[in-house]
């Protein structure tokens, strides 16, 4: 079993632009300009002194000969060479020390940009982005995805820039010893290149599909502990295991695949780097029986072969690394290139600064999909002080109707005005600041009761709390809570029942003072009996106020100034409780269905 919504399907992962993705990430790395140049800077020196201490060595072997030979070796010079050595090994591990600590520098400053980012990007994003994928795969891509790539990152800059430099700088040196043997080893790079890019070619696909799963797999047990309680009531737990097996599978193949393949470029490099060292071994004994060259100048040579094979076989054994880095790196850039939400409109002074709550839906359709309409050409007018009341069956547009209100999503036709303003000309924080809402679904933080209620308005005061929870009929229950207001709710809201969570959401309501209110099955959580004391809380803040309920027990509207029928995304009737009754239609038969005979005992008895 499993709660998500439709997502990418792992198995059909496929990379996108790999060269386009690395491109656009040392574009990302280059902003900080001071910090690349200093690792520039430090790799070149420390290459520089790197590439010098085999030919300083060298030296001092041809000198140890020389004066055997001659019969006295000058261990002063000698001294000196092998101090000079000495000092440019220790001057390039210092500066490569300095490298690493500019490059963690940087590479966690593009993590932290990266975050902060992707968080404004996720609030900017439209519920329609989150209707097609879990929350655990968001969140896979902004917590797993950015670690793997900045951690990447570093470790590439690290190894991967000396490395280059080096495989640039050794053929230069070498040519200065022997022009035959250079070309011995340089013969060899088309062959390493082609080698680790036709293996890189076909690991790619599968470090996308590895992080796709990831990303699954987040979302299923993310989801399955939020939901774990929901499992086990109706014992789905086998069902919710086997699931779990299916992503963990897929998960466990993709990654087998991705790192086998990738793994292969190290030894097969090693081998051709094997290959190389024997080549240059016999071709260069063969130079020093000849005369051609030195003892010194082979040993050197040989060194030069190690440090130029030694960068072939870094940079093959991070293929995999760089391979799954740029399958993160896709997954964060779809996030970040994902189209925003529309933008809001320039503030025009004194727009919406006070609401009599006029709302208007104007010849308004809307649809999720392209194919399949939800609300078609649908008029209705609310009064100010009003009470709407919105029923009807699941699926007829009810909660879709106030989420456009609050501009969760934007209309496909028509226009929706508040006071005679179109919304889509409001800006959205000042549209949302003058409505209230409140969920069937609550939504509490970590933190206190207290902090909890003043969610919408952080300055208000403690009586100002109070007098929001004694409305919504909460004070009392708070106050016999161990420390009363400043209890802490963690964010599992352990330790309230689904009423008293229900009740403080309600209080978060009335707190914020809306023009508008909704409701949207806000009394669901709450038992017969509180509900009675919360409908007199809300007979209190309607005054004034705009309201739109929507609700499944009829017996919670009755009082409304009007009931809006809808099915199928269209208003049907509307009217009183009395007069829609009378006119024996859709809501009579809902009426009918819901207060038969056994329907209204049940609920006479949990009254009691």
């Amino acid at each position: 079993m499993s709660f998500m919504g439709p997502g990418r399907d792992p198995a059909n992962a496929k990379p996108a632009d790999f060269r386009g993705t690395i491109m656009r990430i040392v574009r990302m790395l280059r902003t900080d300009r001071l910090r690349m140049a200093g690792i520039v800077l430090f790799a070149l020196l420390s290459a520089s002194s790197m590439l010098v201490i085999p030919t300083i060595l060298g030296a001092a072997t041809d000198r140890v000969i020389d004066g055997v030979q001659e019969g006295g070796v000058d261990y002063g010079a000698l001294a000196r060479l092998l101090g000079l050595g000495a000092a440019l090994s220790a001057g390039s591990w210092l500066l490569t020390v300095s490298m690493g600590r500019t490059i963690a520098g940087l590479a966690q400053r593009m993590a932290y940009e990266l975050r902060e980012t992707a968080d404004t990007k996720v609030s900017a994003l439209p519920l329609r982005y989150f209707d097609s994928r879990s929350r655990g795969e968001v969140m896979s891509t902004v917590t797993n995805d950015i670690d793997n790539l900045t951690q990447t990152a570093q470790q590439v800059l690290q190894r991967v820039l000396f490395s280059l430099l080096m495989f640039l700088g050794v053929p230069i040196m070498m040519l200065t010893i022997s022009p035959l043997l250079t070309l011995v080893v340089l013969a060899t790079i088309p062959l390493t290149v082609w080698g680790a890019k036709f293996i890189g070619k076909r690991a790619q696909p599968r470090f996308a599909r590895q992080w796709a799963a990831t990303g699954g797999t987040n979302g299923h047990v993310e989801e399955m502990i939020t939901g774990h309680q929901l499992v086990t009531v109706f014992g789905r737990q086998g069902e919710s295991i086997e699931t779990f097996k299916g992503h963990n599978e897929e998960l466990y193949e993709s990654s087998r695949s991705a790192q086998f393949l990738s793994g292969l470029i190290a030894p097969v490099l090693g081998f051709l780097g094997s290959v190389t060292y024997v080549l240059v071994a016999v071709i260069g004994g063969l130079r020093v029986a000849a005369g051609a060259i030195s003892i010194g100048e082979i040993q050197a040579f040989i060194q030069y072969t190690m440090q130029f094979s030694g960068p072939v076989n870094q940079m093959a054994a991070m293929s995999s690394q760089i391979q799954s880095a740029v399958a993160s790196a896709e997954r964060i850039f779809d996030l970040l290139d994902a189209e925003e939400q529309s933008p809001d409109p320039e503030s025009v002074p004194g727009r919406l600064d006070t609401v009599e709550g006029r709302v208007s839906f104007e010849d308004v359709s809307f649809r999720y999909l392209p194919d399949e309409p939800l609300i078609e050409h649908l008029w209705l007018e609310a009064e100010p002080g009003q009470t709407v009341a919105i029923v009807g069956p699941t699926g007829a547009g009810k909660t879709t109707l106030v989420n456009l209100l609050m501009r969760f999503y934007d209309l496909d036709a028509g226009r929706i005005t508040v006071d005679g303003h179109d919304i889509s000309e409001v800006e959205r924080a000042r549209l949302r600041q003058r409505i209230g809402m409140v969920l069937q679904d609550t939504w509490l933080f970590g933190g206190t009761i207290a902090e909890n209620i003043a969610y919408g308005r952080p300055e208000a005061t403690r009586d100002d709390v109070v007098a929001a929870a004694s409305a919504a009929h909460a004070d009392h229950f708070i106050r016999t809570l161990p420390d009363g207001y400043e209890t802490v709710v963690d964010t599992d809201e352990g330790g309230l029942s689904a009423g008293e969570r229900q009740l403080i959401t309600i209080a978060r309501a009335f707190l914020i003072d809306p023009s508008v209110l909704i409701l949207d099955e806000a009394t669901s959580s709450v038992d017969t009996r509180t509900e009675m004391l919360v409908q007199q809380g809300m007979v209190a803040l309607r005054q004034g106020r705009t309201s739109f309920v929507i609700a499944h027990r009829l017996s919670t509207i009755r009082d409304a100034d009007v009931i809006v029928v809808m099915e199928d995304g269209s208003v049907v009737e509307q009217g009183s409780h009395e007069a829609l009754l009378k006119s024996d239609g859709a809501y009579a038969r809902l009426y009918a269905a819901q207060f038969s005979k056994p329907a209204m005992e049940e609920e006479e008895t949990a009254a009691v």
